[in-house]
């Protein structure tokens, strides 16, 4: 199979096809011009050592090396083929909060760190220690959205961690038993392959019902996990794109404080066979590690391509073989070939 890793390169094909239109319109027009000092036929004889065939043939080199230059850089491939590889590992399922409250401080400090900023950073170094295992996204405030589906790809759940912000779902409010479900039903359909939840939040319902669904959840073999965010004291929640200092209030002009419902978290860890760990904890993320070890790893297949073999060196050896050739090439006659003409009888 030969193919390009960057075929949109190859619109620059074009260019041969131009240089040779205009060296041929080069030609005519001085055609053109020599035939106002007279025959063409005797103006060539007072010109013995110019060559009629050696700037073609110069031109075919140069356009053949332009042309093996562009074939280079869209970075010819061939020589891939399917093969399966086998990992071993567990499948989990992030809940990340994205309700207006993840704004708020994560400590007692109204100005500290905010939640969904310390959620972000757990959750990153996180991900560099799931070596192996399958991850996949919510997101949730008062609806949830699947936000990246199971994949291997740490790099792209990454890219997703650092562009989730509050207000990315309209209904706002907190429903953690609509986030285990979502999450629930992200998971593969394989019965042998381990499966957990892991729900980031200040653990504010709004909904209800949350314990009893990761009851379900734990009754289905999915371990459910719960990180809290926040500090008891509580903290007020900034306006989002306001300024510093502007914090959003209830209908009676009163600051609206936030804070972590421990208690909610623990119940809902222990309803899913889960822990709950303080997130502001140091050793927050060794206890999440240490909990997901308990699941045992199962065998995943998935299928993967080699990488297909480069086979740009080829053309940059023909290009280099074209140029040097052009390069001892002259346009004056070559001596051996003066007394022969190649188009016209002697």
């Amino acid at each position: 199979m030969f193919d390009f890793a960057y075929p949109q390169y190859l619109y620059l094909l074009g260019l041969p096809v131009v240089v040779a239109l205009l060296f041929w319109w080069a030609r005519v027009s001085r055609k053109a011009r020599l035939r106002r000092f007279g025959r063409l036929s005797v103006i060539e004889s007072l010109m013995p050592d110019a060559s009629r065939y050696t700037p073609t043939v110069k031109l075919v080199l140069q356009l053949l090396a332009l042309t093996a230059l562009v074939i280079i850089v869209a970075r010819p491939r061939a020589g891939s083929k399917e093969q399966e590889t086998t990992s071993a590992g567990i499948e989990v399922m992030i809940a990340f909060d994205v309700s207006n409250s993840m704004l708020a401080s994560s400590n007692d400090a109204p100005d500290g760190i905010s939640r969904i900023d310390r959620a972000r950073l757990l959750l990153e170094k996180l991900l560099n220690r799931l070596d192996n295992d399958k991850v996949g996204l919510v997101v949730f405030a008062g609806e949830s959205k699947m936000q990246l589906p199971l994949t291997m790809d740490f790099f792209s759940a990454k890219m997703y961690l650092n562009e989730l912000v509050p207000g990315m779902i309209n209904n706002q409010g907190t429903s953690l038993a609509s986030a285990i479900k979502m999450s629930m039903n992200g998971f593969s359909p394989a019965k042998d392959v381990h499966k957990a939840i892991i729900l980031i939040t200040d653990a504010e319902d709004h909904e209800g019902a949350a314990v009893e669904t990761a009851r379900i959840a734990a009754e289905n073999g999915i371990q459910v996990d719960v990180i809290g965010l926040g500090s008891a004291k509580g903290a007020p929640i900034p306006l989002p794109g306001g300024k510093a200092g502007q914090y959003m209030t209830d209908m009676q002009g009163q600051t609206v404080i936030t804070a972590v419902n421990e208690q909610m978290g623990r119940e809902i860890a222990d309803a899913g066979d889960g822990i709950y760990v303080n997130g502001a904890a140091s050793n927050a993320l060794d206890q999440l590690t240490e909990q997901l070890d308990t699941l045992s790893k199962s065998e995943f297949r998935s299928v993967s391509y080699s990488a297909a073999a480069e086979q740009f060196p080829t053309f940059a050896w023909i290009a280099f073989i074209l140029l040097i050739i052009d390069g001892f090439m002259v346009d004056r006659k070559i001596s051996w070939l003066r007394g022969v003409n190649f188009f016209t009888r002697g």
